[in-house]
């Protein structure tokens, strides 16, 4: 019992180090973020001398709001998306037999390991054919077809956990397959949806290879190509780098933290059977 304590303490001091050196150097990038350029290179870990909102307020000036909406109506439709597909696909694959299941299984496990560098060319002669760079369905359809896999393997480990004699009952009481799908599967598979929901918003909202790819007007960038245009335009300029970076991570950070337990329970429901 005793070893058990001992044990226990030292893995809390791990923990406690290992997210020490997680969270300090956001709050390092916060700090610095206040600061002018001259102040972060004289000492850049001490508190500002003065708050330096210059940052910020040249940090707005550069569409930093339009970027930001940019990112949510892409990261948005592009979880709708996915969540409505995917979760479809993964009832398909959970509940229903038929030829060629194990086939497209197979399919979808396998193309969970191909990288997007890999697909990008040929993704790029399509949009180019359907004349779609610069614009919104370029990126969106891409991402969408990106996180379905993973949706689809994930949600459907789920949904192989919820009790079967559920479903039967209620197509006992004629419900069709849509019905049992919509009235119970969904409902219960709520925290591992939320979870996917999560990850893909996450996935999609930091996506800088493609949107520097197919977006070209700045009207239209998200906000991580405008951090990328701001630090090539201000190169020297770390306070309004640290600015920007606080923009663009804290509430993201915020996100996380609060849905978190959505997270955890998301990914770990589906792995236990029954």
């Amino acid at each position: 019992m005793k070893k058990s304590r001992i044990l226990s303490k030292i893995m809390y001091i791990v923990l406690a180090f290992w997210a020490l050196t997680t969270i300090y150097p956001l709050v390092w990038v916060i700090i610095n973020s206040f600061k002018d350029t001259q102040e972060i290179v004289m000492n850049s870990f001490s508190l500002p001398q003065r708050f330096f909102l210059e940052n910020y307020q040249t940090a707005l000036e550069n569409n930093i709001l339009q970027g930001y909406a940019n990112s949510l109506i892409i990261s948005v439709t592009v979880v709708f998306f996915v969540l409505l597909f995917g979760s479809l696909a993964a009832y398909t694959l959970a509940r229903f037999r038929f030829k060629s299941k194990m086939v497209i299984q197979g399919l979808v496990i396998s193309s969970l390991m191909i990288p997007i560098f890999a697909t990008i060319v040929p993704v790029f002669g399509i949009l180019l054919k359907m004349n779609l760079f610069n614009n919104y369905l370029g990126l969106i359809l891409p991402q969408i077809a990106g996180n379905l896999a993973f949706t689809i393997s994930t949600l459907a480990a789920y949904m192989t956990t919820i009790p079967i004699e559920m479903e039967e009952a209620a197509f006992i009481e004629g419900c069709s397959a849509y019905q049992v799908f919509k009235k119970i599967v969904l409902p219960i598979t709520k925290p591992s949806l939320a979870a996917v929901g999560i990850f893909v918003f996450l996935w999609s909202y930091n996506d800088l290879f493609s949107a520097l790819i197919i977006l070209r007007t700045r009207d239209k960038m998200p906000i991580n190509v405008l951090l990328t245009d701001i630090s090539s335009q201000y190169g020297t300029d770390y306070g309004l780098m640290a600015a920007v970076i606080a923009i663009i991570v804290v509430p993201i950070v915020t996100v996380y933290i609060f849905a978190q337990q959505f997270i955890i329970e998301g990914m770990t429901s589906g792995a236990v059977k029954g």
